[in-house]
């Protein structure tokens, strides 16, 4: 009986550390995970001699060609219309003829975005389609949806990103009832902008969900809520103060901890609960932020991203597959809606 294996298609073209971090990346997984198997989609006469510098079973990994590529300073809905080749169209076109059951890119978010609404399609009823991403707290980990794809959006949306996100925490991590709570200026329901006003009772109506009210910014880091909903503006502002006040404080810890002899050695003694805790709240750990509302599973990780975080996002494709997030979405919030045309 042959073998069923994960597919995952990975953008080698996208990212500031393409393609050297993409193909090692995809070594590195399938290294660490027996049913996963990787196409790289990009220039082929530059992947393949990259690749053949690793050892690994080259069953499990091959190429596709695309002979162009979008940059992240061109229109995203005008390169995906005339870049047929890139490697973001002919990447995730695998995933909407269904030879592949993702697509990984680090390229320009808004392409890989745009190519997911036209390339793979919407879910029947979905309004926007956005960034779920996981981000550490000091217990656990909390979903910031979205964190970047929809800057503006209606109170219709954020409803639909909860019942997104808590599937999402659910099914994927595991999480029983989570918490969902919208990013807000205080706690007061009567508080916030126009958009968090009305979002807000029509949250707390939501027989579904298990509707905790607002959160404030500071409560994040402290897991506030399980489901943190807000459009992608304040998502992604969110988002980045958090991965560069991260980045400062390790820096810090670092700096001090090396000032003098003494703190050298002190050092030294805490080091094995000082790795444990960087790392737990270290991005990469958690892998790529999944588009939901899409026929198909695209994911997006940090333009920056290394081996490390593209290794660990392809390894999260099975538990996607296995729970069947895509099919859980369409049963649980749109059985019965009406075709939509894209926007």
């Amino acid at each position: 009986m042959e073998k069923e294996y994960t597919t995952v298609v990975v953008d080698a073209m996208g990212g500031d550390n393409a393609p050297d971090a993409m193909i090692q990346g995809a070594v590195d997984a399938i290294t660490k995970n027996a049913a996963v198997q990787v196409i790289l989609v990009g220039r082929e006469e530059v992947i393949a001699p990259k690749l053949e510098a690793y050892t690994f079973d080259k069953a499990r990994i091959r190429i596709v060609n695309a002979s162009e590529e979008i940059s992240c300073d061109e229109p995203p809905v005008q390169a995906i219309r005339r870049k047929k080749d890139s490697s973001i169209v002919v990447g995730q076109k695998l995933v909407a003829n269904g030879e592949a059951d993702a697509f990984l890119s680090a390229g320009s978010t808004g392409a890989v975005l745009v190519g997911g609404q036209l390339v793979v399609g919407r879910i029947r009823g979905i309004d926007r389609t956005p960034i779920a991403t996981l981000i550490p707290t000091d217990n656990g980990v909390s979903l910031l949806i979205d964190s970047g794809a929809n800057v503006d959006a209606r109170a219709s949306h954020l409803v639909q990103f909860a019942r997104m996100g808590s599937i999402y925490m659910e099914h994927v991590i595991g999480v029983k009832n989570p918490r969902v709570a919208i990013v807000n200026v205080g706690l007061e329901e009567e508080k916030g902008n126009a958009l968090v006003k009305e979002t807000y009772p029509m949250l707390k109506a939501c027989a579904d969900i298990n509707f905790t009210g607002s959160i404030e910014a500071r409560e994040i880091p402290h897991h506030g809520a399980d489901v943190i909903v807000c459009e992608g503006f304040t998502g992604n502002v969110i988002l980045k103060l958090y991965e560069g006040t991260a980045n400062a404080l390790v820096g810090m810890i670092k700096g001090g901890l090396m000032s003098s002899f003494r703190s050298k050695i002190g050092a030294l003694l805490i080091k094995p609960a000082l790795k444990k805790t960087l790392k737990s709240m270290d991005a990469s750990e958690y892998g790529g932020a999944p588009l939901l509302g899409l026929k198909g599973l695209v994911i997006k990780t940090h333009g920056s991203a290394k081996a490390k975080e593209v290794c660990n996002s392809i390894l999260q494709v099975p538990v996607f597959k296995e729970q069947e997030i895509v099919n859980k979405i369409k049963e649980s919030l749109v059985p019965e809606a009406p075709e939509r045309k894209e926007e």
